[in-house]
């Protein structure tokens, strides 16, 4: 029977037609004007609108105004879509200087953390649920992937300080390639026992692939920074749409030589958002806009895909796996990667907190299914439960953490998108700084600042209202501040304002031990 859009199911591609386009897109447009609304209720609530987006796939879905959609082919394809979309925007959008002291705790994290993951998900998976061991621990895989943007979603208004923020965009970036290498592994293992590899093959090839997909990507960014500039480096809009081809380009060639194309995608992004390409905040928010709108289509998806009917057997398994997960794989993964680094308790338990899972998880449910797996039906409702459960409950509470571990920071800076040829051209850079309550820059004089050379505070923001400082203007909490800075003082810029925040008007000229 032919399936249509106007029947209540979603039309495949060899039934849809010119009469399914007009809903289709009042429903989709629909849903992307709720899905933009949505994120204010987020902020207000502290939930991860990641949850919202869900909802809306349900309330959409065959339990709701009745569409119906079952594929977990077209899920997984559209899913991978979507998380190249993702990892590409979360590059473009990293400062490097934000993250290269997280970089190795990151990486160690995203491979050594994964499998001490895996491995304590598994034993409880293997005794408690009595699954056998490779579906435990393809249980464990699926599971150990962690989702920044979801973290972020809560702690917007949240000022964390740099080596929180850069271990966990640097965590999110690095996770998700070992993680869908191991989890395809398994769910072939377990498709197909009689054609298993010896897992010293597994390990040896899995390495081989991030080694070679790392490698791909950065070529593919470095290679095509310089193309870009010479070939498009006149229209904004151009450049942008030329600098995402990329980051697609890098997963789509480490994809074809079996290397690891996610990895390959985030690198190449990473590199080209940080080697000053013309068109910089154009390009962030072209990249911006496709990531959230990714984020909107695969949450919303995977509400569509999933059964409410079903999901009722598998809440008391996905609240004990949550459990383990939540208080003894993830700070276990934590404990064994960061302390080598000398991070300290405080972050290591916010870390382990903020370990919060999102489409990742879900998506990579689909794998086993679309690859043959048998039995592992259950899979997708179990960890569909499990995020939703566990978001619930860690995302409204992430602000909270933070605060009574006191790792917030007291001042926040944000870099600007101002779409501003001139700025780029003379090598400007924009600053804004929000004075916290507890910032010591409260009562410091603007000349106290004592900004480095090629660095001015142009703007003063107090109570709604904006004037321009003198030398002698006292800084106020809750004042926003804007700082021009050439290029080559922002870091020095943004350190000394650090500095002051800290330690007061007289940052600098104080001896380690508080003396002058």
């Amino acid at each position: 029977m032919r399936a249509s859009f106007r029947s209540g199911a979603l039309p495949t591609a060899d039934t849809f037609t010119l009469h399914d386009l007009t809903p289709a897109l009042l429903v989709g447009s629909v849903v992307l004007l709720v899905s933009v609304a949505a994120v204010r209720l987020s902020v207000k609530s502290g939930l991860p609108s990641l949850l919202i987006y869900l909802g809306i796939g349900l309330a959409i879905g065959e339990s709701g105004f009745g569409i119906k959609f079952d594929s977990n082919e077209l899920t997984q394809v559209l899913g991978y879509a979507a998380l190249i979309l993702i990892l590409a925007e979360g590059g473009l959008s990293t400062r490097w200087e934000g993250i290269r002291r997280s970089v190795a705790p990151a990486a160690v994290l995203s491979t050594v953390g994964v499998v001490v993951s895996v491995a304590v998900v598994a034993l409880s998976a293997r005794f408690v649920l009595r699954l056998d061991w490779n579906t435990a621990l393809l249980v464990g895989a699926i599971l150990s992937s962690t989702d920044a943007a979801a973290v972020f979603s809560v702690l917007r208004r949240v000022p964390l300080p740099r080596r929180i923020t850069g271990m966990l965009e640097a965590e999110s970036g690095f996770n998700d390639a070992p993680v869908v290498l191991l989890v395809t592994a398994l769910a072939t293992r377990s498709a197909h026992p009689a054609q298993a590899q010896a897992w010293w093959s597994l390990v040896l090839m899995a390495a081989l692939e991030l080694v070679a997909g790392a490698a791909i990507g950065l070529a593919v960014g470095w290679l095509g920074a310089q193309f870009m500039r010479r070939a498009a480096s006149g229209s904004s809009g151009l450049f942008s749409i030329g600098v995402m081809a990329l980051t697609v380009l890098a997963y789509a060639a480490a994809a074809s030589v079996h290397a690891s194309g996610f990895l390959a995608c985030y690198l190449a992004a990473l590199l080209l958002g940080n080697l000053r390409l013309p068109h910089g905040p154009a390009v962030r928010g072209l990249s911006t806009a496709l990531g959230w709108l990714a984020q909107i289509g695969l949450f919303v998806l995977l509400g569509l895909l999933a059964s409410p009917g079903d999901m009722g057997d598998q809440i008391v398994r996905a609240v004990v796996i949550g459990l383990v997960l939540l208080l003894v794989a993830r700070p276990l993964s934590v404990l064994v990667s960061a302390t080598p680094f000398g991070l300290g308790w405080r972050d290591q338990v916010f870390l382990s907190w903020a370990g919060l899972r999102g489409a990742v998880p879900v998506v990579l449910a689909t794998v086993p299914l679309t690859l043959g797996a048998k039995n592992v039906d259950w899979i997708f409702e179990l960890v569909f439960v499990l995020v939703v459960i566990f978001t619930l409950v860690q995302g409204p509470t992430l602000p909270w953490m933070a605060q009574r571990l006191g790792i917030i920071e007291d001042y926040q800076t944000l870099d600007l998108a101002v779409e501003a040829t001139p700025l780029e051209e003379m090598g400007a850079e924009l600053l804004q700084v929000t004075v916290g309550p507890a910032s010591k820059l409260h009562g410091v004089e603007v000349f106290e600042l004592r900004l480095p050379p090629g660095a001015q505070l142009t703007l003063v923001v107090r109570g709604g209202k904006g004037f321009v400082p003198a030398g002698n203007t006292v800084i106020r909490r809750g004042d926003q501040l804007l700082l021009v800075t050439t290029a080559e003082s922002k870091s020095s810029a943004e350190r000394q304002v650090r500095a002051v925040s800290r330690q007061g008007r007289l940052a600098g000229w104080r001896t380690a031990d508080g003396k002058n």
